[in-house]
């Protein structure tokens, strides 16, 4: 071991860079990535590439004994992420509930990197602190919610969800849950989900200690709605069992359809019984700002807790989730301790400093509230409100389309989505007695195609039983022509699909 003697200026730290080789190496970055959404448009929106192909681009060594240059890292790693990436930013990316990512969100990311502030604590990230308590603000006014409210920005709808279903739980726990927790002699729990909730119901009942058979499957309507009178049915058998029903999961744009739950009727339902309202806005949440907004949507404002997911539907990269709470107190009363090793004090107010261990699960904590807070900035909120309004606009265009063209069925249109099937003239012939059945493989193999071939990307969904495409806008580069391509590639893949189909099934 090598014993210093003299006093060192200067530590020679593989990982350190000289400003002005950062200066150069970041310039080269961003015109590559400048490059990228210049190509946007005319590229793939993916490759569809396998894991073994992608594993032999990366090999099969291990981790390297000396390291390597920072520029050649740097180049290499964006030639890999560009050339083989899905793209979301493609303005044919309708798959999943992942927007099209604002471009000043990428420049806050590498801002916040680089300052580094860990927002779990005031004394360590003090203006990181207050530009995450000012955009939790925003994103409470921005869908109507109480902007005095206590809210923290987490990595997504999940662990938004997680968190407004802990504070509820913890809540309307008529004992000390945090010290005894559930023991043999607890009366069962029950809490109350539409068929159509977010599989994340399911990984809360698990993680809280509930375990799934606490969870109440209530049926949905014509519209795939909660059916409130089915609702309302079980939580008056299960309180005349001597159940402990304690929270209703209430949604707010549907994963499938764009439902919105009936919230107005729900929370008065909430209300009489003494159980808490968490609402699942994780998508659509942000289309309340709209002045034409349904008024059950609009009703997510009576909710007890609300996720928001920022990296959906406000334009932001991902991570970016908010979970709501109309107390901030109740956050604290959940997830705060305090040990002597943790900085600073409980915020009692808009003047005090603001720990954000206290309100959540983490104690370490990235910062991103800065690529949502220089979105709504940038975009302010007539600008937000435009690209949702046009989102809907676009999804309606994309189900009327369908509905007038004879090879294709328009199924449903909720906020940003629509679904729609391929169905051939000559489905009858050829599907036999199970036309059904017929349709559902030919559309899966339509799926298939369209998602490995690159020109747009779509997902599925499962309605009465029957496969369909399903295709939902939060992408601010989408155009008319856009979806008129989509109708064109469904239809010439729909046809080669049959056609091929038919042949094998002859």
């Amino acid at each position: 071991m090598q014993i210093v003697t003299e006093r060192q200026t200067r530590r020679d730290a593989p990982l350190e860079m000289e400003p002005a080789v950062f200066r150069e190496i970041g310039h080269r970055l961003v015109d590559r990535i400048a490059r990228m959404m210049e190509d946007l448009r005319s590229g793939r929106v993916t490759g569809a590439e396998t894991p073994g192909a992608l594993q032999a681009l990366l090999g099969q060594g291990g981790l390297p004994v000396a390291g390597a240059p920072a520029d050649r890292l740097v180049e290499e790693a964006a030639e890999l992420l560009i050339g083989h990436s899905l793209f979301n930013g493609h303005p044919r990316f309708w798959g999943f509930i992942t927007s099209s990512a604002a471009p000043i969100g990428a420049l806050a990311d590498l801002l916040a990197a680089s300052v580094n502030p860990n927002v779990g604590g005031w004394i360590l990230a003090p203006m990181a602190s207050e530009i995450e308590r000012q955009t939790v603000r925003w994103i409470a006014q921005f869908i109507g919610y109480p902007d005095d409210a206590g809210g923290l920005l987490v990595s997504g709808g999940n662990m938004a969800n997680l968190v407004g279903f802990w504070v509820g739980r913890r809540v309307r726990t008529p004992w000390d849950l945090r010290t005894t927790g559930f023991d043999e002699s607890a009366r069962p729990v029950r809490v109350y989900a539409s068929r159509e909730t977010h599989t994340w119901i399911q990984k809360a009942a698990d993680l809280s200690g509930l375990g799934t058979n606490a969870i109440r499957w209530i049926d949905t309507d014509a519209h795939l709605r909660m059916d409130v009178r089915a609702l309302r049915a079980q939580i008056a058998s299960d309180q005349a069992n001597g159940d402990l029903a304690i929270m209703v999961i209430g949604t707010a744009g549907s994963v499938s359809t764009g439902a919105i739950d009936q919230l107005q009727e729900i929370a008065a339902l909430c209300s009489e019984h003494g159980l808490w309202l968490h609402v699942d806005g994780a998508y659509g949440a942000p289309a309340a700002a709209l002045p034409d907004a349904p008024a059950d949507l609009v009703a997510l404002r009576l909710a007890d807790s609300v996720a928001v997911d920022p990296h959906k539907w406000l334009y932001a990269p991902l991570e970016a989730g908010c979970a709501l709470v109309r107390s901030p107190q109740l956050l604290r009363d959940t997830f705060s301790w305090h040990p002597p090793y943790y900085p600073g004090e409980e915020a009692t107010g808009e003047q005090s400093p603001i720990f954000y261990h206290e309100f959540g699960p983490q104690n370490s904590r990235g910062f991103r509230a800065l690529k949502v807070w220089l979105t709504m900035r940038q975009a302010g909120r007539d600008g937000l409100v435009q690209m949702i309004r046009d989102d809907i606009d676009l999804a309606r265009r994309m189900f009327d389309r369908a509905n007038a063209d004879p090879e294709l069925e328009a199924f449903t249109h909720g906020l940003s989505i629509a679904t729609f099937r391929f169905v051939p003239t000559d489905a009858g012939r050829v599907g036999g007695d199970d036309v059904e059945g017929y349709l559902d493989r030919l559309n899966r193999e339509i799926l298939a195609r369209l998602q490995n071939g690159g020109e747009a990307f779509v997902s599925n969904a499962i309605i009465d039983g029957r496969f369909l495409l399903r295709a939902c806008v939060v992408n601010f580069r989408t155009t008319i022509d856009d979806i008129e391509a989509l109708m064109q590639i469904v239809v010439r893949l729909g046809r080669e699909a049959h056609r091929d189909l038919a042949r094998a099934e002859a």
